[in-house]
Formats: structure tokens, sequence, C-alpha cells
């Protein structure tokens, strides 16, 4: 309740700022005019050439496809890096160079290497990803108690087996740490990845409105993005409570 109360008060202050004068409506839609786009937006397709719903699995095929990419890759990648040294110092070196580019800035290689499809736009979603899934796992393994590796070893444990039942158990509160920060990073950059001259999308509907000088649309797409991010990340945190249920037995 306090939370729908939370919800509910930063809406009527939005509203009442808006009523009185405070803020100019030139630039900000009022909270009942975007419910009022949200209904004609679900069946009529201007400005920007499709409907909500259509725009949304535009996105979320967009998002979704970089994000799954960026976990199956990315998650192995750092739970062996993590645990085999030699995969470490093999590895690492490429990372630590690759880690600090921004995803933004692979767009014009992008467009060069796969063109301005589905594959270009879920790469940028995928390099965005890609970097907390791997910072997280290889720091969520590196973090396993060293008693509990010294147990397993005692009752005869091969390494890959201590790996398998307790380098990964351990590691998961982690893993899904950073899932939940690539799957931000993901959703923050879905923007820049409709850039590449897509005809539908979240992200797509936001560049028509700025070019059509109608905020209303922006700030419809903004919300849309962010109650979807909510969304998912309540999503994942019932996925994450399922497997590392164990955390909360005592």
């Amino acid at each position: 309740m306090l939370s729908i109360a939370g919800i509910l008060s930063f809406l009527l202050v939005w509203q009442l700022l808006l009523e009185f004068g405070i803020l100019s409506d030139r630039y900000i839609s009022k909270p009942t005019e975007l419910v009022a786009l949200f209904i004609q937006k679900m069946t009529d397709s201007s400005p920007d050439g499709s409907t909500l719903p259509i725009a949304t699995l535009a996105s979320l095929q967009v998002a979704l496809t970089g994000l799954l990419l960026a976990i199956v890759t990315g998650v192995p990648l750092g739970l062996l890096m993590g645990w085999y040294k030699g995969l470490d110092k093999f590895f690492k070196p490429i990372f630590e160079i690759i880690r600090p580019i921004p995803p933004i800035s692979w767009i014009p290689l992008t467009i060069v290497w796969l063109g301005i499809g589905l594959k270009a736009k879920a790469f940028i979603i995928f390099f965005a990803a890609f970097i907390p899934c791997v910072i997280n796992s290889y720091t969520g393994i590196k973090l396993t108690q060293q008693v509990l590796i010294n147990v397993a070893k005692t009752c005869g444990a091969s390494n890959f087996t201590i790996f398998w039942k307790v380098g990964i158990p351990s590691a998961m509160p982690m893993t899904f740490a950073g899932i939940r920060v690539a799957f931000g990073n993901a959703w923050s950059t879905l923007v820049a990845a409709e850039m590449l001259a897509a005809n539908a999308g979240l992200g797509y509907m936001i560049l028509m409105g700025r070019s059509f000088a109608r905020p209303d649309i922006i700030m419809l797409g903004m919300v849309c993005i962010g109650a979807l991010g909510a969304l998912f990340t309540f999503i994942l945190g019932i996925v994450e409570k399922r497997i590392v249920g164990w955390r909360n037995v005592k």
C-alpha cells in the first residue's frame, strides 16, 4: 500500500504542478493526458507509424535478444575466468581493453558489420549487457568461502565438482545482481540501438516524438520503457528467489 501511495502521490504532485502553472505544459504533459494518449496509441499509429503494442513488441524483441545472448555467454565466461586461473590470465587482458568502450561507440562498426536490422540493434544491447554479466559472475565465484572448498576437497571432490556444486551456487547471488544491472543497461541502451534506422519500437517512437515536437509522445515512450523495466525486474526477482532460495534457509 505504501508503494502504491508513493506512486499516486508522485502523479498527483506532477498533475498539480501543471494545473497551477508552476510547470509549463508546453514541455511536459499531464499524467491525465498521457493516460489518454496511451489509450489512443493502442490503435492509432500516428505519428511514428506503429501502434503502441507493435512498438513495444519490437523493442522487446531487440532488448531480450541482446540480453539473453549476453547472459548465455557472459555468465559462463565470468564463472570460468573466476575459477580457472589459466582462463583468467588469457581472457582478462582482452576483457579489460573492451570493458571501458561505451556501447554507443560500437554503432558505426555495427552498421558496417551487420547492417541495420535486428542483428545490429541486438548487438548494441548485447555489448551493454555483457560486461556486467561477466564482472558480477567473476566476482561472485571469487567470493566463494574457502572453508566450503576445503570441506569439498576433504570429501574427495575433484576441482570441476567443486566448481559445479560449490562455486556456481555460491556465485549465484552476485550473478543475479549482475543480470539486474545488465537488464538495466540493455533497456537504457534501447533508444540508441533503435537509432539504427528502425521503423518501430519505443525508442523509435521517442525519436519521432522529438522530430514532430511532441513531448507527450516522448514522455509516453519513456513511461512505457520505465514500466516494462520495473515489470521485468519484478519477474527477475521471482526467478532469483526460486533459484537462490537456499539463502533464506537457516
